[in-house]
């Protein structure tokens, strides 16, 4: 049977899991791993450094593998989260599409209403722009499908406006310097969750438009046409021309419309007339920015500062993402809470060690345990590793998960460096496998460096 999805529904569910940041009830971690080339695993055909491979949604790569090679996680904050759309700019000889309600609808003539664009839903239209002060503004007509050439700037008040282009707009809010420092990405920018003093009045009607002129009209420019339907107030003025309308625009935008039409009467008695009236959303152009502009992502953004407390790395790479919910911290037992968390597990060596390449395999004698490098210190002599579930990795000649153990020697396979340990830390802080992990992503090659800080903005649609 025929269904949909609703906006709303999407709404409500983006604007839970922005909100679930700030609650007790969940604890949310930005993770990072996978220091290895994609390539080194042909046994799962992961693809190549150049090109990443496609994460699975399945129970192997989500509950069992990710956490395999995850290096280090750090906490999200709920001011590190902000409801998002996609970033559109103002460029001067665009056509945008400009607003209305029933995108997607059937019109009288059997056709589905669509948008300049091609876009069949409001959402996929481009009706709304951000200019060059970081004003977001929506497009109520577009001149009859002409290119705008005049930047929307200033106007801040509840009235839609025009420039010089033909265009009329209407402003919705503005990013803060805060906001563009930190939701503001090349795709996607910050969206006002505050109610404005911008709105225009619920129910209004901005726009019309002229889509059958019918026939057997009186000539003529009528006046002070009533608009007809569930709301008052409305008003427009129409012209008949060679027995047909060929124009309409609103003087009075009335209110609490939710449908509206005009008499034959009222125009001359022209007949098989079409005039498509453009509803403004309930409360108003500007009450509800999220759902006038199709709020339906999360972004969040996160930077890794340098070595992040030492628990992160920043003589390695990484390639991986994921978005852990409530995890476990193996030094409480509980829901891991701390600012960050190590991944990894770790050896220490006795003196005279030698200088343990990062990315290399290290085997120990006796026990027979393999391991991939993360990083090693050579003034603290603390070789972090991790073992993931792969032949030269973490999978030893006998084809088992060993765990390095005791003080029996650890061989560099591309350094040859040797050490003998003295302290061998096989429970990372964050422990495996708990939690929920709610995105992976897997990018090309991240370097990383002891003077620098990434920063990551993560984009969950709903």
């Amino acid at each position: 049977m025929p269904a949909i999805i609703t906006k709303d529904f999407r709404i409500q569910n983006a604007r839970q899991f922005e909100e679930s940041f700030g609650e007790a009830a969940d604890t949310y971690y930005l993770a990072i791993g996978r220091p290895q080339a994609f390539a080194n695993d042909q046994a799962f055909n992961d693809g190549t450094d150049t090109s990443p491979p496609t994460p699975v949604d399945s129970v192997g790569s989500v509950d069992y593998y990710v956490y395999d090679d995850l290096m280090s996680a750090k906490k999200i904050t709920s001011s590190d989260v902000s409801l998002a759309i996609p970033r559109k700019n103002w460029v001067t000889g665009t056509t945008y599409d400009h607003y209305r309600h029933d995108y997607g609808e059937i019109n009288s003539a059997g056709n589905t209403i669509t948008s300049n664009s091609g876009a069949s839903t409001i959402f996929d239209a481009n009706f709304y722009v951000m200019n060059s002060t970081f004003d977001i503004y929506k497009v109520i007509d577009n001149d009859g499908n002409t290119a705008s050439t005049t930047e929307p700037t200033g106007n801040k008040s509840t009235s839609v406006f025009s420039t010089a282009d033909g265009y009329k707009w209407k402003y919705m809010y503005s990013l803060t310097s805060a906001e563009q420092a930190n939701f503001l990405s090349t795709d996607f920018m910050h969206v006002s969750t505050e109610s404005t003093d911008y709105s225009t009045t619920a129910g209004a009607i901005e726009n019309a438009f002229v889509t059958a002129g019918g026939s057997s009209g009186t000539n003529g420019t009528y006046t002070s046409v009533a608009i007809r339907g569930d709301g008052s107030s409305g008003a427009c003025t129409v012209v008949v021309s060679g027995n047909a309308v060929t124009s309409v625009t609103v003087t009075t935008a009335g209110s609490g419309y939710t449908y509206a039409s005009v008499l034959a009467s009222d125009i001359g008695g022209t007949s098989g007339a079409d005039i498509d009236f453009i509803i403004s959303p309930p409360g108003g152009h500007g009450s509800d920015c999220i759902a006038e502009l199709g709020g339906f992502f999360v972004m969040t953004n996160v930077d890794f500062a340098t070595s992040e407390s030492g628990e992160f790395n920043t003589s390695n790479d990484f390639r991986r993402i994921a978005l852990l919910r409530n995890p476990t911290d193996s030094t409480t037992g509980s829901t891991a809470t701390a600012s960050t968390l190590d991944a990894t597990k770790s050896i220490t060596f006795a003196s005279g060690a030698g200088t343990f390449q990062a990315d290399e395999k290290i085997t120990q004698a006796t026990s027979g345990a393999v391991g991939y490098v993360v990083d090693y210190d050579s003034s603290t002599r603390v070789l972090r590793y991790i073992q993931p579930q792969f032949a030269n990795q973490g999978v030893d000649a006998s084809g088992n998960n060993t765990a390095f153990s005791g003080t029996n020697t650890v061989t560099g396979a591309t350094s040859s460096a040797t050490g003998t340990p003295t302290a061998i830390d096989v429970t990372p802080e964050l422990t495996a496998d708990t939690g929920d992990i709610l995105y992976i992503e897997n990018r090309k090659p991240i370097s990383r460096a002891s003077d620098q800080t990434e920063n990551v903005k993560l984009i969950v649609e709903f």
